[in-house]
């Protein structure tokens, strides 16, 4: 039972840490979003029009994807809290939190590639 204890300890760390990561990156997608607004203010032309919105659109996504990330989180984080001291965890939980480690790990490879590509992009045109 201790083992248990100290298991679901260990699975709520990491989905809280999750969550924490993944408002960092909501909020970020706010300050690209911004800096996205500053270069449309200042550059008119059309084909830099052009990838400010595909960027827009993408950061669209991206905070949908984020929302529906945290909101995995929090269910997880319900599902340990509810978890009877006396009930065999490990497999539910592992197959559980292996998917939603697989989903973190996905979408932060996509958010730093597309991180990169907007850096790259406001190298270009500031």
């Amino acid at each position: 039972m201790e083992n248990q204890i100290l298991y679901l300890s260990d699975l709520r760390f990491n989905v809280d840490t999750w969550k924490r990561e993944l408002q960092f990156h909501f909020n970020e997608m706010d300050t690209f979003q911004e800096k996205l607004e500053e270069i449309a203010s200042r550059n008119q032309d059309a084909l830099v029009a052009v990838k400010l919105e595909v960027f827009q659109n993408r950061i669209m996504i991206e905070k949908d994807a984020i929302s529906k990330l945290k909101h995995r989180c929090r269910n997880k984080i319900a599902n340990i809290n509810n978890a009877a001291i006396n009930e065999n965890i490990y497999g539910r939980f592992q197959n559980e939190h292996h998917t939603l480690k697989e989903d973190m790990r996905t979408y932060i490879k996509l958010h730093y590639d597309l991180k990169e590509e907007m850096m790259n992009f406001f190298l270009e045109v500031l």
